[in-house]
Order: C-alpha cells, then structure tokens, then sequence
C-alpha cells in the first residue's frame, strides 16, 4: 500500500470494527455459556419489550418507500447520462446483492419450520399459512428497507457527488457538523460492525448445506475442515470479481441469474409438482395481500406463542442488519436512472425473484409432503437438522446429483455477488473521500474480500461462538433502524432543498 494510499484511509473506520470483533470471538471463546447467557438475555429484552417498534419500522418504511416513489422525490434523476448497466444486469445485480444464498436455503425448508409453529398450527390450515408466512417474510417490507436507504445513498452519490461513502454522510443534512465528530463516527462504527456480522451471519445459515452437498457428493464425512475448504473457494470466487470492479460484479450476477432460472426450471417441470406449485403459489399471494396488515402488525400481547419474536422481527432485523451495504450498493449502480424507477425496479426484481424462489421450492416440498410422499415436518419435529432434510428433499428429484451440483453452484455464485457487493461498500467506508465515479483501489478491496471471511472461518471451530454472533446481528440492528430513519428523514430534507433549487434555476432561465 504506497504512502498516498494509506493518508486516504480512514484508519479507524477500518481497524477498530476488526479488532473489536476479535475481542468479541475471544471472550466467545473463553467463556462461550456466559457470553452466549449475557447475549440471548440482551435479545430477548429487545424482543421481548420492542417487538412493537421492529414491525412499526417495517411498516413506516414500506410507506415511506412508496410515497417516495409516488412523489416529486421520485422524479429525481441520479446523476446524468445513460444507465451503465442494462435493465437485466441492473435487476441481477439488484436481486444478487442481497440475501440470495439465504433465499434459496430457506426457500426450500422454511415451511417446514412454520409447519411445527404452534401458532401456524393454531390458524387451522396448515397448507395455507405454511406457504404464506415465507412470502411475507421475504416481501415487500424487507426489500423496501434495502431501496428507502439507496434512494437516499443514490441521490447522496450522484445528484450531491459527496466524496464520503458513509452512513453517517447520509445523515448530514440533519446531524450538519456533528457528522464530523463523535456522533458521525459512531454512526459509521455501528454500521461496519453491523455489516462483519451480518455477513458472518449469512455464511453461517447456509455454508453447512453447502458442506452437506459436497459431502454427498464425494462421499466425504461433513467436517469443519469441508466446510473451511468451501468458504475459501467463495472467498476466492469473490475476491476475483470484485477485485475488477463492477463489471465483474455484473458478469458473475448475470450468470448466478442463469443458473438460479435454470434449477427452478428443473424442478418446476421435473419435479412432477408441477400444478400443485402453481396453484399453491398464487394461492399464497393472494392470503398475503388479504392479510398483509394482520401479518405484520401481530405482536402477541400475551406472549402465548412467541410467533412473531421468533420470526417476524428476526427477519425485519436480520434485514435492517443487510441495509448497511445493500442499498449503498443499489445506489451506486442506478446511475442514469430516476428514484421512482430504483424504486419499482427493485421491487420488481426483487420481491419477484424471491418469491418464485419460495413458490417453487418450497411449494414442491410442501407438494411431497400433502401427497404423503415425504414426512418432513414429523422428521424435523423429531430432531432431524434442516440440512439433513434438504438433501433428502433434493434426492427425490430426477438426477439428483446433477440437481445437488447446481444447486451448490448457484448459492456459492449468490454468496460470491451478494460479498462482492458487501467488499466494494466495506472498501470505500475505508476511504476518507472517493472521488465521482472512484472505485476503491485493488489492494483495499481484497483487504476487506479477506477480513469478510475470516470470522466466519474462526467461528467454526465454536458452535457456540456461531449462534452468537447470530444474536449480535440481531441486538444491532435496533441502531441501525434508528439510523435508516434518520437517513429517511435527511434525505427528505436534502431532496427538498434540491427540488427547491432546480425549481429556482428554471425560474431564472424563464425570466432570462
């Protein structure tokens, strides 16, 4: 790293989130029943007595999302010139850049974990519900947390041109000169941490599928060590495409796309469920736009099942954890286009590509189990890991070693975009100031390709450690939803002053 490189990063931003979290797996290590004690009671307070305020926060954002959309905000062009990417690729890079990996692990087995729920069971059928709650869960709410925010960072990056690429930058109409001092850089702190365990958080909940798949494959035991050999293979992966740019980015998105189309095509016409997905499917769609407001304003006063603290407010708060990187992300490759069209673009992409996901995967194994096939959910009742499950689902399929290997290429592709897109926005938090259009040097961004990795590698030697920091993604995203409404609310102000502006500036050449 050459002298000129080094005065541009922000050492603090860089270094302090690092070693914090090696403190954090240290003390796991040393103490992992107490650490895991002190760190469940924290969540379960959170929970427990703010449950109202993560689904509160879901609602305002998907408001606040649309109105944008709706409005004179929407309007707004992010910068100028023609988009640099096509439709498609926009829309692959869109969908790939979140949680992609985790939408295909739970896209074949969350039913199941709802079909054992009391409280689904509760509703009476079970069929209905099963398929309708991951709709929910993985729709419009949580994809309108990750474009609220990129219309904010898109209109920051490009309309703006700030040269900081922070979360505390989008926050300076409001906070003004306080951004720079001890309020900006708890701000940024919070997000970085945030963003390293969210990401060891994702590779956590589907590495072990990953290895399981392998394993059967070569006929291997699953192992830590198999599991390490993966992760490096995905690390490496992403390290290459982002270690090009952008355009790397979008060239391994457009392939994820292909395969991603090309294994629910397998099982959607092969799986001989064909039918019952379909007609399931729309059946679900339409319980969610019936129920939408009860879906997501149930907070079980009495506590009787826990449902929605298990679930609804995980997912709004796993999701609110993402937001650090995804919509600067998304922000950063809509230039050329309007807000309004970000936005409905991204829902477009996004909500539709999840929810086929969950349609078609999740329908076929719901198909096995109505037509007494399979038992899955008495499998897992009895004990039987969700991992287990899947291969077991996957090998009722025609071919399934062939179905096995795309599978495992397609999520190790997801992993790769949805960490590109995480290592390009973790490298330029590392930057005092990016110039317009700057990308990161080279050595910064495989800096951060590395340290993405390397705490999900150590945590697997400490199963404890792991499920930890899954409740510390948990326990920070209550800042962070703070943080994305200040963000709203600086932007609504900032776009407001600009508005005002351009209005201003036509009058002039009017009266000219």
């Amino acid at each position: 790293m050459n002298k000129t490189l080094r005065s541009r990063i922000d050492w603090m931003i860089t270094i302090l989130p690092f070693f914090t979290i090696l403190a954090f797996c240290l003390v796991c290590f040393i103490s992992p029943a107490d650490s895991a004690h002190v760190l469940n009671s924290v969540r379960r307070f959170l929970s427990e007595e703010f449950s109202w305020y993560y689904l509160l926060a879901g609602f305002a954002i998907l408001l606040l999302t649309l109105y944008i959309a709706c409005s004179r905000y929407g309007t707004i062009r992010l910068g100028e010139g023609a988009p640099a990417f096509s439709t498609l690729q926009w829309g692959a890079m869109i969908f790939t850049s979140g949680l992609a990996a985790d939408i295909m692990f739970y896209s074949l087995c969350e039913w199941i974990i709802y079909a054992n729920e009391p409280y689904v069971q509760s509703l009476g059928d079970l069929q209905r519900w099963a398929s309708t709650y991951p709709l929910f869960h993985w729709g419009p709410i949580p994809w309108s947390m990750y474009l609220s925010v990129a219309a904010a960072f898109g209109f920051m990056l490009h309309v703006r041109r700030r040269k900081k690429q922070k979360y505390s930058e989008a926050c300076r109409p409001l906070l003004g000169r306080h951004t720079d001092g001890i309020a900006g850089h708890l701000i940024d702190l919070l997000a970085v941490f945030a963003l390293i365990a969210g990401t060891a958080t994702t590779f956590s909940i589907s590495a072990p599928l990953l290895s399981g798949i392998l394993a059967d494959l070569l006929g291997l035991p699953v192992s830590t060590g198999l599991t390490i050999l993966i992760l490096l293979f995905v690390c490496l992966s992403y390290t290459i495409a982002v270690y090009f740019g952008n355009a790397g980015v979008s060239k391994l998105a457009s392939l994820c796309i292909q395969l991603f189309f090309l294994f629910l095509f397998y099982v959607l016409t092969f799986g001989g469920m064909g039918r019952y997905i379909l007609d399931l499917g729309l059946s679900a769609i339409g319980t969610v736009a019936q129920n939408f407001i009860l879906l997501g304003s149930n907070t079980d006063p009495l506590r009787t099942s826990g449902f929605p603290q298990n679930w609804t407010v995980f997912y709004w708060a796993y999701w609110m954890v993402w937001c650090v990187a995804t919509p600067f992300f998304i922000g950063s490759i809509s230039r050329g286009r309007t807000i309004r069209q970000m936005i409905f673009g991204g829902f477009g992409f996004g909500v539709s590509g999840t929810w086929l996901s969950f349609i078609v995967l999740g329908n076929y194994g719901m198909g096995l189990q109505m037509h007494h096939i399979q038992d899955f959910a008495a499998r897992f009742h009895g004990g039987e890991d969700l991992y287990s499950i899947i291969l077991s689902l996957l090998n009722t399929l025609p071919f399934p070693r062939l179905v096995m290997v795309l599978l495992a290429l397609t999520m190790i592709g997801f992993y790769a975009t949805s960490f590109d897109s995480i290592a390009l926005v973790a490298s330029a938090y590392s930057y005092k100031e990016l110039h317009d259009r700057e990308e990161p040097a080279r050595a910064v961004k495989v800096f951060w390709s590395i340290l993405l990795i390397l705490l999900p590698i150590a945590l697997l030697f400490s199963e404890s450690s792991m499920a930890n920091l899954q409740t510390v993604s948990i326990i920070a995203a209550f800042p962070i939803g703070i943080i994305m409404l200040l963000i709203i609310a600086a932007f609504f102000r900032d776009a407001s002053a600009y508005l005002k502006e351009c209005g201003s500036s036509k009058q002039g050449e009017s009266h000219e």
